[in-house]
């Protein structure tokens, strides 16, 4: 080693603070949806309001962050679902969609891989509350055997925390 340098220390990476729990200005994960709501202006936002609606309607206790930049998501004892908006559709992704029973047909994206499942809502498209609260239901009682399957497993709340 060349005199004075000190030998490499590994150093231990500080854990990411997520933008989910506070964003730019200190605005709430509940706020910054509102605010995209209202910044679409058009079909998609009231999409997007409608599905959060009806989120909220099947899960009380249901957990709401703001995560990637910009992208709702719904948790209870892990990830439900997201609501991401594009140019032409709404796109509402169960994070184990494919786990989940679907009897009203809903998933109509991604339907390939082994663990996501989508619902994609274009302009004039109608949604389906009460199948749509069932297919919430579903996903929340899922995560809830998962959690209780794992080792240490405790009472947890709506976030898994």
């Amino acid at each position: 080693m060349k005199e004075g340098t000190a030998p490499m220390q590994k150093t231990t990476p500080s854990p990411k603070k997520s933008a989910s729990k506070e964003a730019k200005g200190g605005a709430s994960p509940s706020r910054l949806i509102d605010a995209r709501i209202k910044e679409l202006s058009d079909w998609r936002g009231e999409v997007l309001a409608q599905v959060r609606e009806f989120i909220k309607q099947a899960d009380p206790e249901v957990v709401e962050e703001w995560k990637w930049r910009g992208v709702p998501v719904w948790y209870h004892a892990g990830m439900i679902c997201t609501g991401e908006t594009y140019k032409d559709h709404v796109k509402m992704t169960f994070a184990k969609g494919a786990s989940l029973e679907d009897p009203s047909g809903l998933f109509n994206s991604s339907l390939e891989g082994n663990t996501w499942r989508a619902i994609d809502f274009y302009e004039g498209d109608q949604v389906d509350g009460k199948a749509l609260k069932a297919l919430i239901r579903a996903a929340v009682a899922f995560n809830a055997a998962l959690a209780a399957k794992r080792p240490g497993a405790r009472a947890r709340g709506p976030r898994g925390t």
